[in-house]
C-alpha cells in the first residue's frame, strides 16, 4: 500500500516536473516576442495584434501552466516565519491540513466553476474580438481547467507526501531507488 502511494506521488511529481519545465520555455518566448513586437513599432513603425496577444496567451499558460510546478517546489506564498521553525513532522502536518482544508477545495471549485465558462466558449469556438487577433480564445480558457486539474494533483502528490513522512515513511522511501 504504502509503496503503491509512493509512486502514485512521484508520478504526479513527475508529471508536474515535466510541465513546468515544457512550460518555463514559455518564458524565453515571451521575452524574444516582446523584443520583436518593440522594435517592430519603435523602429519599423509596424504592428501586429497576433503578436501582441501572443503575449497575453504566453503570460497566461506560463502562470496557469506552471502552478503545479512551483507547487511541488515550495514556490508558493506562505507564511515562513513559523513554518522554517517548526520540525519536519509538524510542516507535514500543516501542509497535510493546509491541502485538506484550503488547496484542495479552492481548486475543485476553481475548476467547477470553470467549467460550464469554458465550454461555453468551446461551443462557439470562441476567439478574438479583432479580426487579426488570435481566434483561439477557447484554447486560452482552457487553460483554467489544466491549472485546477495539476493543482488539484499536486496537492493529492502533496497530501501524499505529508501522509508518509507523518508515519515516518517517506525518509525510508526517498532512499529507495525512483523506479519503484
Amino acid at each position: 500500500m504504502i509503496l503503491w502511494l509512493l509512486k502514485i506521488s512521484r508520478g504526479i511529481d513527475r508529471f508536474s516536473d515535466a510541465t513546468g519545465r515544457a512550460v518555463s520555455w514559455l518564458t524565453l518566448m515571451l521575452v524574444l516576442m516582446q523584443f520583436v513586437i518593440v522594435v517592430g513599432h519603435y523602429i519599423f513603425h509596424i504592428g501586429a495584434i497576433f503578436l501582441q496577444e501572443s503575449l497575453l496567451y504566453m503570460h497566461s499558460v506560463i502562470f496557469l501552466g506552471a502552478a503545479a510546478y512551483t507547487l511541488r517546489h515550495n514556490g508558493h506564498v506562505r507564511v515562513d516565519i513559523f513554518y522554517s521553525h517548526f520540525g519536519e513532522k509538524a510542516r507535514a502536518w500543516i501542509n497535510l491540513l493546509g491541502c485538506v482544508f484550503f488547496l484542495l477545495p479552492v481548486v475543485t471549485v476553481i475548476g467547477w466553476m470553470a467549467w460550464p465558462y469554458v465550454a461555453a466558449s468551446w461551443q462557439t469556438f470562441e476567439g478574438s474580438i479583432e479580426s487579426s487577433g488570435i481566434q483561439a480564445v477557447y484554447l486560452l480558457k482552457s487553460m483554467i481547467l489544466f491549472f485546477a486539474a495539476s493543482l488539484l494533483l499536486q496537492g493529492l502528490a502533496l497530501l501524499l507526501h505529508s501522509l508518509l513522512t507523518i508515519i515516518g515513511v517517506e525518509h525510508i522511501a526517498e532512499e529507495q531507488p525512483e523506479g519503484i
